[in-house]
């Protein structure tokens, strides 16, 4: 009896591991299909319950939109400069025999080989724009017929590429390592050039400054001259009329002259005689020697 009961309950155990092993279950917005000692069954499964036999395996692939972005990528562009490009594909599973017999049902594959084909498409279609251009249009000018010719060889991978296009585009370290040194070289002769013509406007603003203060003396020299000029004419004039009258004035004055010349600075020392003319004013007011005058000897 125990012997029987034995037996029964290694069967369920069987039956409840064969019923496992045949059905499997698939999740929404996915897709199954088996494969039988290596080869692909004709069958796709939806979503929901599924019957298998036991040796069957099963394979789920996603059939919702996926998107993949690929950063980094090097573009060379009409002008021979370098640019760093960020890019995207959104890309969905339709044909799943395709899709297994072209990349075994490695989506990381699939993808890979659609980025490739993608890549090597915009380079042949970057080459021939320019940085502006790029940036002006989503998928960096490639055509209408470039972007067919894309969703063709997606279509042979069994998938359906719905969008290309180019994220961030900017210039490569060494694109823009040179492109700045352009700017400062260029921003280095212009300082140069200003502060070229702000020293030859400066020289001329001197020069000029100089001119005019030249002038100026010139001419206020030339006045000072005149007014000098006429100013000595008159006291001339005025000497002349007062030495006319008043010959004795004129002799009193210019002993005056020779006493001040003479006398100028302190420590001034003459030797000369008392007696002569040189001091008549000195010894009398009015220029005569007289006898109280004299000095006396001694």
């Amino acid at each position: 009896m125990a012997h029987r009961v034995g037996l029964w309950v290694l069967a369920l155990i069987v039956a409840a591991l064969l019923l496992h092993g045949s059905m499997f279950r698939v999740g929404q917005g996915s897709v199954a299909v088996c494969t039988r000692l290596g080869q692909l069954e004709p069958v796709t499964f939806g979503p929901g319950l599924h019957w298998k036999l036991p040796l069957d395996r099963v394979h789920r692939f996603d059939e919702r939109l996926t998107t993949r972005t690929y950063p980094g990528e090097s573009f060379l562009i009409r002008d021979q400069r370098t640019l760093s490009v960020d890019f995207l594909l959104r890309y969905r599973l339709t044909d799943i025999g395709a899709f297994y017999q072209r990349t075994g049902g490695d989506e990381d594959v699939a993808a890979q080989r659609l980025a490739d084909l993608a890549r090597d498409r915009l380079k042949e279609t970057v080459a021939h724009e320019t940085l502006s251009m790029l940036q002006s249009q989503p998928r960096g000018g490639l055509s209408g017929d470039g972007f067919a010719t894309l969703q063709a060889a997606a279509r042979s991978l069994g998938l359906e590429l719905v969008d290309l296009q180019l994220q961030h585009i900017d210039l490569s370290d060494q694109a823009a390592s040179a492109v700045y040194q352009h700017m400062e070289q260029t921003f280095s002769s212009r300082v140069q050039q200003l502060n070229a013509s702000g020293t030859l406007q400066a020289d001329q603003i001197r020069a000029e400054g100089e001119r005019k203060r030249a002038q100026l003396l010139a001419n206020a020299t030339l006045q000072a001259q005149r007014i000098r000029s006429d100013a000595d004419s008159r006291t001339a004039a005025l000497y002349a009329r007062s030495y006319g009258k008043n010959p004795e004035l004129a002799d009193f004055t210019q002993s005056l002259t020779a006493y001040k010349s003479s006398l100028e600075h302190a420590g001034d020392v003459l030797v000369i005689t008392p007696e002569g003319d040189f001091f008549k004013y000195l010894r009398s007011p009015s220029g005569r020697a007289d006898a109280t005058s004299a000095p006396q000897k001694h």
